[in-house]
């Protein structure tokens, strides 16, 4: 039962901790939150491509998988084995095929929610 708990604080630090980057990232520089999102996924891209990714997850669980680093982890090790079994055709179907269940899911759930849910516009003050 410790471990449990110990995995769990170890994600919530570690998730705590790039979320902490991102909202510093924000306030004190000229970023956007659409290059922020970017420079993340290429982040977990790097981190993939020199085998850190993959220690980091297996440490941090899903503070690590979770956030858009582990989106640009999972596109780097989807293309590392896709072009070990397929050669460079691999470059172009490993990360889809890696992250083609997130996409899913993310697609779907986004429908759902625009199903459910109706927008409505903001009151002028």
């Amino acid at each position: 039962m410790g471990s449990f708990f110990l995995s769990l604080l170890w994600a919530w630090l570690v998730g705590g901790v790039i979320c902490i980057i991102a909202q510093l990232l924000i306030d004190y520089t000229a970023m956007t939150p659409a290059r922020i999102l970017v420079l993340y996924v290429v982040a977990g891209v790097l981190l993939g491509a020199v085998g850190l990714f993959t220690p980091l997850k297996n440490f941090a669980g899903a503070g690590a998988g979770v956030p858009l680093v582990g989106f640009g982890g999972t596109i780097a090790e989807g293309t590392r084995e896709a072009v070990d079994e397929t050669g460079l055709l691999g470059a172009l179907t490993g990360p889809l095929t890696a992250a083609s269940a997130g996409i899913t899911a993310a697609l779907v759930f986004g429908y759902l929610a625009a199903i459910l849910f109706r927008s409505k516009p903001k009151k002028q003050d």
